[in-house]
């Protein structure tokens, strides 16, 4: 494959549209644009030529929004001749080899190898270099639903409690214990045990018990909640079609004005 090192004006660069990193620390970004202003950039980044005009950025995202907030006109870059393919694939590698994608941006990245080359898990875990358990288990986080996903990307919870979350069947379980590690601050430990103490508690259940008894576990919740927010007593019902009702109870004409104005 050719390669020629040049220097390229800002101008001319368009960001790689394949970047599996979704989310760029902007104080790391500053500190990297004051290190840019001081002693020029000193690493340089790759590129293609682009099909409509100037280049596109293969790999040194970080060092090139860097380098646009140090006020540079152009960059040092060594110019590659790639397919959309390999550029993708050069971008995802580039990122996980650096460690600098959350573990949710590192499962979307093997997804979207997976999907491209038709890879098995095993050919994925051969060419990254890791363990056939270790790409599954980054896949695995992709099947929790959107909010767990957020909340891991915003270092809200850490991907040893999404593991633990992904031994909960339902959504609305695993919504219900991402509420109650973000307000408890539980360790990953804490809630794998309690997971495994509720489970412990269920061994002759059937399958139909269990799921009440974990439906019955939310709708307290969301008692306590409601009676937070409202400050009267919440009473909860549902079948198991999913219909029900809520009921607020008060002792006065005042007490059903306050409820009636926090509804509104």
């Amino acid at each position: 494959m050719s390669e020629k090192f040049d220097h390229i004006p800002l101008s001319l660069i368009s960001p790689n549209p394949h970047q599996p990193r979704l989310d760029f620390n902007q104080e790391e970004l500053k500190e990297l644009a004051q290190s840019i202003q001081e002693n020029g950039l000193i690493q340089p980044i790759i590129v293609r030529p682009s099909d409509i005009l100037g280049y596109e950025l293969i790999a040194g995202e970080r060092r090139f929004r860097a380098a646009q907030m140090a006020g540079l006109s152009e960059l040092p870059a060594i110019v590659k001749h790639y397919s959309d393919q390999e550029s993708m694939q050069v971008a995802i590698v580039e990122n996980l080899q650096r460690s600098n994608l959350n573990p949710i941006e590192e499962a979307k990245a093997y997804q979207k190898l997976i999907e491209r080359k038709q890879m098995t898990h095993d050919e994925l875990a051969k060419y990254m270099g890791k363990s056939r358990p270790y790409i599954s288990n980054m896949l695995r986080l992709l099947q929790l639903p959107q909010p767990i996903l957020m909340a891991v990307e915003q270092e809200q919870i850490s991907q040893g409690h999404a593991r633990a979350l992904l031994t909960l069947k339902q959504t609305e379980q695993q919504l219900f214990w991402l509420q109650k590690i973000q307000e408890e601050s539980l360790s990953v430990r804490q809630v794998e045990s309690a997971l495994k103490n509720l489970k412990l508690q269920q061994p002759f259940k059937t399958k139909k018990a269990q799921t009440s008894d974990a439906d019955a576990l939310f709708l307290r919740e969301q008692e306590k909640q409601l009676e937070k927010y409202f400050g009267y007593p919440v009473k909860i019902t549902s079948n198991a079609s999913g219909k029900g009702t809520i009921k607020i109870a008060f002792q006065s004409t005042e007490d059903f004005n306050n409820i009636v104005h926090s509804l509104k």
